[in-house]
């Protein structure tokens, strides 16, 4: 593995957290979350329009690293590798949501695009693991 090809998996992993961002425009019409919220009392649907947006932009702020500093994830410096392994550890974790928390119900209704963002999610763990385990320099 070179310090090439470790940089442009990183870029790579940043058009990911880009794709994941523009999914989420669509996203709450998609699954109702309007309509589905409407029940809720409006405190409780602020906290959770403000932390889907911060999720959000946190996933953003991950692109902007990657496209910005590739070279350090890649493992150019301590920074770059701790932040790697925060992020193959905050994908590693929302891989485990998927699975074993979220709806199946839901997950089977959208099967594809459930399939799709699971190997997404596989992707940058594999990707930001490698930074952590065999850092180019």
């Amino acid at each position: 593995m070179t310090a090439e090809w470790m940089t442009r998996a990183i870029w790579g992993a940043g058009v990911v957290h880009a794709g994941i961002v523009l999914a989420n425009i669509p996203l709450p019409g998609r699954l109702r979350v309007r309509e589905r919220l409407a029940p809720v009392p409006r405190f409780l649907r602020q906290i959770f329009y403000v932390h889907w947006m911060y999720i959000v932009i946190v996933v953003g702020l991950f692109a902007a690293l990657c496209f910005g500093f590739a070279a350090e994830l890649a493992g150019a410096s301590g920074l770059g590798r701790f932040l790697s392994g925060f992020m193959a550890g905050f994908w590693l974790l929302r891989i485990g949501l998927q699975v074993f928390y979220y709806d199946g119900e839901m997950r089977r209704e959208n099967r594809g695009l459930d399939t799709l963002y699971l190997g997404a999610l596989v992707g940058l763990v594999v990707i930001f693991g490698m930074a952590v385990v065999r850092p180019v320099e």
